[in-house]
């Protein structure tokens, strides 16, 4: 209201927890100070706008008196009504497309998972050196999770804008994402002060990359103030990938207020009879019992999953496919094809798993037993070739897993480059324990060190045959 907007930015920016009525008084101090354009990127930021919130942008909108501004209020509504295809078609018919309506769209296609339609959006950019711009090129960046496109794309990064405490943040996950710890080491210690999203940032990191101990180290020099429910989350996981259930179990009872989502990450069944069940701790004992396949364990978890939780068909139908890969993995071959048969005749439709991979620059996708890639008959039979190689180093297997996205994946990077030493994946789902023993057995084979980053976790399968879970998965 003084025209102070520094000040206001300052308060802004060093405010731990941001509400709606926060944003919503920054984006009205821009307005009224005749900087509609930061009330815009700004806007880009909340993650749960109400109608006030809209209101605000829209007074944005039009005090930019332009084009510009009518497009960004309709390609906004369109974005937030999840129409992206009417939105992408709106877009390209606008003769001239500013920033805001760029970071719009990439934020639509981030949300929608499709982050190679961003990374499409920053090349055809003239004007890309905004932080919001560069906000939703990481995070595009972190979902594929390859260390040598984001370098490729970082390294375009202004210096300015590499000290924005958003970028550092979003830094952090990204390197840790793409399984370079050394990178989030390196970008961590340069920050002078680092604010809870940056510890909390920096622990997932270390957690995704089985490095516990290393997390712990971190948590331990956190101000108590800096400390909330996201960081104990953090925590909890990062001791859950290394295997350190003593440390875990010694962090937990130390957390004040025990939230649902605390208690379900401590995948433990004692903590079941002092707080309501729910479906993801479920899915993590099913997990746990598929880890060290046993069958028993696991088929009692999917039958008490089957009674409480009756009406979660797309939970049960994960569930389902979960034992059936417990069985296959202990050579149960025909009760785990009876479940898949089970699961077909129901009707049922498991998420499908994808794979992504960067082969020279380009991104390519996998989906599981895929024929649509114009070689396909050549990465067939490469993966026909690792699996006799496999067979022959003793790897028992379920055949009907060898078609899994990671393999095509893996059998394409080889196709292309036979001596390859390094190769990096991302799958949607968790990997299974099939794929997960056989890709440690690839490692050692052709040796060659492979990262896949899976719904849970980030494995390095390494040259002697070891991943950096320890089995811990």
């Amino acid at each position: 209201q003084c025209g102070d907007v520094n000040q206001a930015e300052f308060l802004f920016n060093t405010s731990s927890k941001k509400t709606v009525t926060i944003y919503g008084a920054m984006l009205k101090g821009y307005i009224e100070n005749n900087q509609a354009t930061k009330a815009i990127q700004l806007f880009h930021k909340i993650k749960d706008p109400n109608y006030v919130i809209f209101i605000l942008l829209f007074n944005s909108c039009a005090q930019l008196g332009s084009d510009e501004g009518l497009n960004l209020t309709k390609s906004n509504a369109l974005v937030k009504c999840n129409d992206l295809t009417y939105a992408q078609s709106f877009f390209d018919a606008s003769i001239k497309n500013g920033v805001g309506m760029y970071a719009v769209m990439m934020n639509g296609y981030n949300k929608e998972n499709n982050p190679l339609k961003t990374l499409n959006l920053f090349y055809q950019m003239k004007d890309k050196n905004h932080s919001i711009i560069y906000l939703h090129v990481i995070k595009a960046l972190s979902r594929i999770g390859d260390y040598k496109l984001s370098q490729s794309i970082i390294e375009q990064i202004p210096n300015d804008l590499l000290h924005d405490n958003q970028i550092q943040t979003v830094l952090i996950d990204m390197w840790g994402k793409s399984g370079s710890i050394d990178k989030v080491k390196e970008l961590f210690d340069k920050i002078s002060q680092s604010n809870q999203y940056q510890y909390a940032a920096i622990i997932n990191a270390y957690g995704l990359n089985g490095m516990g101990i290393q997390a712990i180290e971190i948590y331990r020099q956190i101000s108590l103030n800096l400390i909330d429910e996201i960081t104990h989350i953090c925590i909890l996981n990062a001791c859950s990938h290394s295997g350190l259930v003593q440390e875990a179990r010694s962090i937990f009872e130390n957390i004040p207020i025990k939230t649902v989502s605390i208690y379900t990450t401590m995948e433990q069944e004692e903590y079941e009879r002092s707080h309501p069940p729910s479906l993801p701790m479920y899915m993590a004992l099913l997990s746990g019992a598929r880890n060290r396949m046993n069958a028993n364990l696991a088929q009692q978890i999917y039958d008490r999953m089957n009674k409480v939780f009756s009406q979660s068909d797309d939970s049960l139908v994960s569930a389902a496919t979960l034992l059936a890969n417990v069985y296959g993995s202990i050579g149960d071959i025909d009760k785990a094809s009876d479940i898949r048969i089970q699961l077909t005749k129901s009707g049922a439709k498991k998420k499908s798993g994808l794979s992504w991979t960067v082969v020279d620059g380009q991104v390519y996708q996998f989906r599981a037993h895929g024929v649509n890639h114009p070689r396909s008959k050549e990465i067939h039979a490469e993966a026909e070739k690792i699996f006799a190689e496999l067979v022959e180093h003793g790897h028992q297997h379920d055949s009907i897993l060898c078609g899994h996205s990671e393999r095509l994946a893996i059998a394409w990077n080889f196709v292309v480059h036979p001596n390859a030493s390094q190769i990096q994946i991302t799958k949607n789902l968790r990997v299974c324990g099939d794929c997960y023993r056989a890709t440690k057995l690839i490692a050692t084979i052709r040796q060659c060190e492979i990262i896949v980053r899976d719904a849970n976790r980030i494995h390095h399968f390494y040259k002697n045959g070891q991943c950096s879970c320890n089995d811990y998965f």
